[in-house]
């Protein structure tokens, strides 16, 4: 998408705001024809995802590691204090109020209502991102300039208010937009629909999890929420037109590894290329840049009877030759396992486990080696999919106690039919709830304990697997209260002792060793707390960022809100509040 060249004003601070100049755009003579109200629109799609924002493809989390660890999972992001440095931005908020104060400048109705939706859309879905981060913020649903000191240092809004306000744009937006069709790379009814959605599953889950704690002490029901998430979620799947992509051998593997984006599925991509968003690096990123996936991520996947892999008593040991087979297809379509071929490629290709660090190697948006060079990347990211609008459905339904067998065969069971498992069952999971899911190492503990419990670690088990490397599970962690899973070892493969190892080929092709570096044709040498590190020492898992310079604190009374920055306090005289846990200094 283009960027309008109207001029861009920032909301940035109590005081400092400029209206937009007049010999650049006035609305008395601009917003009259459709060219001019798309241009506009168009600079809106700036807040689409970047890769590279909180890391797309490579998002940070318990589930995978990159280069560093940034400072939200570390526990030591400081206090902000000024308004850019966490976001707390409003100039496309101010762009968006501008339009929809002008646009009935444009007397064609049917073109202003399909401009105007996109412009309800992109309200609540910059809204999503301030309640996410920020929890309380003010609700503008106008454009303000500097002589509008009263609006410009109002209070914070309740997520109350927030979040209603959000329903309300995506029901205008899906109103206005659904006319005009289906649009993958553009934003239609449907994605308006999807955010609907995932913006209520957020709350909803987020206040209940939260009840009695610091962030909802009133324990504030988010109950009809989850109702209005489920609602949301079946009309989209009853009405949407949208199917599941099944096509081919390995249709996960497929579904992101394609510049353009698979239609049936996705509601709202992101694409790449010389024209249009630049590119990416996930190819070279997979290989060479010290980005793996965790054993916790790996142990996720059922075995491919539908039993957790995690039952059978010798997982802690196993290797990775073993640990690959007779696993849910997916695991093999995400992770670089026994048998990978690069496509386009006849040759079995190892894991990289010098940059990888003994961790596991991600496949998911890798595509051909013409794209391996650095920053050369074109495979489409997918914002919202139908994949997720199931997994949002059915876990809506499982938090509030109403959840059927057959809405998780309209949904989960549809996901697993996709790649051959066996259908999830309501009875059984709640009969058997997977203790390992359940454990203070391994697990997500503060799951709600009720007759419902394994199907909810159930359901959060196929989000984890479906959804991974799709920029929401850092969400999830916030809204399920489990931050102190950061606070947990990062493992990858385990090595029973030094030695060479057959990694995906037809002979050893690895060796681990300690002291003088042995002979060997063919092999990557792996040397112990230089190249990789080992929990036991000399055996064990690979550790990533285990060293006391990476101790993870999480501060259960802080950091699942972002601090707003002094600077803004300050200007506010105090209008604004700070969130809690963090300590500005300021006598108001």
């Amino acid at each position: 998408m283009f960027v309008a060249t109207a001029a861009i004003t920032m909301l940035g601070s109590c005081t400092d705001m400029d209206q937009v100049p007049e010999d650049r755009l006035s609305p008395d003579t601009y917003f009259r024809s459709e060219a001019e109200l798309a241009q506009y629109t168009n600079s809106f799609y700036t807040l689409e995802p970047q890769v590279g924002t909180f890391n797309w493809f490579e998002e940070e989390s318990e589930l995978m590691q990159h280069t560093t660890l940034p400072r939200e999972i570390m526990g030591s992001r400081p206090l902000p204090s000024a308004s850019g440095d966490v976001g707390w931005t409003w100039t496309t908020l101010r762009n968006i109020n501008y339009y929809l104060q002008n646009s009935g400048n444009c007397t064609d109705s049917h073109v202003r209502n399909r401009y105007d939706g996109v412009a309800y859309f992109f309200r609540a879905y910059f809204y999503y991102g301030m309640l996410t981060k920020f929890g309380e913020v003010p609700w503008y649903d106008q454009p303000i300039g500097s002589a509008q000191t009263e609006l410009l240092c109002k209070p914070r809004d309740s997520r109350d208010v927030i979040i209603n306000h959000i329903i309300e744009d995506c029901d205008r937006a899906f109103e206005l937009l659904l006319p005009y069709g289906k649009k993958t790379t553009e934003v239609c009814a449907w994605t308006a629909l999807a955010l609907k959605s995932r913006a209520t599953l957020f709350e909803g889950t987020f206040r209940k999890y939260h009840a009695g704690k610091t962030f909802n002490p009133n324990s504030l029901s988010g109950d009809e929420l989850l109702k209005t998430c489920a609602e949301a979620s079946l009309k989209l799947m009853n009405e949407g037109g949208y199917s599941l992509y099944t096509s081919g051998a390995e249709p996960y593997r497929d579904l992101f590894a394609t510049i353009s984006p698979r239609t049936e599925e996705v509601i709202w991509a992101r694409i790449y290329g010389d024209q249009v968003g630049g590119k990416h690096n996930a190819n070279d990123e997979s290989k060479t840049r010290m980005t793996g996936l965790t054993k916790r991520f790996v142990n996720l996947y059922l075995n491919s009877d539908g039993t957790p892999f995690t039952d059978n008593p010798n997982w802690k040991t196993m290797e990775f030759a073993d640990e690959c087979q007779n696993r849910d297809p997916r695991m093999s379509q995400t992770v670089l396992c026994q048998g990978y071929m690069q496509m386009g490629q006849t040759k079995l290709q190892a894991p990289a486990l010098k940059s990888t660090q003994g961790t596991y190697q991600y496949i998911k948006y890798v595509m051909d080696d013409s794209y391996d060079a650095y920053n050369s990347s074109r495979a489409s990211m997918p914002i919202f999919r139908l994949g997720e609008v199931y997994l949002n459905y059915a876990e809506a339904l499982a938090e509030l106690g109403t959840l059927k067998q057959n809405d998780l065969d309209i949904s989960i069971n549809k996901l697993r039919d996709r790649v051959g498992m066996p259908h999830l069952s309501l009875t059984y999971a709640n009969a058997h709830p997977d203790q390992y899911l359940m454990s203070e190492d391994w697990g997500y503990p503060n799951v709600t304990r009720s007759a419902n419990t394994g199907v909810i670690l159930e359901i959060r088990r196929e989000r984890m697997i479906e959804l991974a490397m799709e920029l929401v599970h850092y969400n999830d962690i916030l809204r399920w209260r489990e931050g102190k899973v950061y606070e947990k070892p990062f493992y990858g493969m385990y090595f029973p002792a030094p030695g060479k190892y057959n990694i995906n080929s037809t002979k050893a092709n690895i060796c681990i060793y300690t002291g003088n570096k042995p002979s060997g044709i063919g092999l990557t040498f792996l040397e112990i707390d230089k190249d990789i590190f080992l929990s036991e020492g000399d055996h064990g898992f690979a550790v990533r960022f285990g060293s006391d310079a990476f101790k993870r604190t999480w501060h259960e009374d802080r950091d699942y809100l972002y601090g707003i920055p002094v600077n803004e306090r300050s200007l506010s005289n105090g209008a604004l509040s700070q969130n809690p846990g963090w300590n500005d200094g300021l006598p108001f």
